[in-house]
């Protein structure tokens, strides 16, 4: 019954458009300052930092996450320059994409994504309260960006894949 209501009721709609909004404009605002910012943004200090002092188990004093602090020590560090250019040009798009409604459900996902990998770093900050409003918009789907972008863009791809494919949404297998 509240799935019903938030993936199809118009007030669900409505709320979900202020969620959304709030929710893209901090994002936006996070990317737009490292983007813009005085000194350039670097995510070297950060990733030296998850990789020396992850997230450890208090009595064993062993990592909670090895396989991303792995992964953060043998790909994040050795390509910090495109981590550099990733992290704020994805803050800002998902930012964007949540304010004017536009793939909401794919720019909820990578916000949902990036706040896991700082969680898993150790930074809790405004994650949590982030990753619970972004669940939220990605949980509700279409009618997150019923009143945004989505509302034309939508059609306009299902339009598009049905061309590409000649089919249309139907994706049964025929017996």
């Amino acid at each position: 019954m509240v799935m019903k209501f938030i993936k199809e009721n118009v007030w669900a709609a409505v709320a979900l458009t202020l969620v959304r909004i709030y929710l893209g404009w901090q994002w936006l605002d996070a990317g737009w300052h490292k983007l813009t910012g005085s000194d350039a943004f670097s995510a070297a200090g950060f990733l030296k930092n998850a990789t020396t002092n992850p997230v450890a188990d208090k009595a064993t004093k062993e990592a909670i996450y090895p396989t991303y602090t792995a992964f953060l020590e043998h790909f994040a560090l050795p390509n910090v320059k495109l981590i550099n250019f990733l992290i704020p040009v994805g803050e800002f798009l998902v930012g964007l994409g949540l304010i004017i409604g536009g793939l909401t459900a794919a720019a909820a996902f990578f916000g949902i994504l990036m706040n896991f990998l700082f969680l898993f770093s150790g930074t809790v900050s405004t994650n949590p309260w982030l990753l619970l409003l972004g669940i939220i918009i990605f949980i509700a789907g279409t009618n997150a960006g019923k009143f945004g972008l989505d509302y034309f863009l939508l059609g306009w791809i299902r339009k598009g894949w049905t061309k590409l494919t000649g089919r249309g949404g139907d994706t049964k297998i025929a017996a």
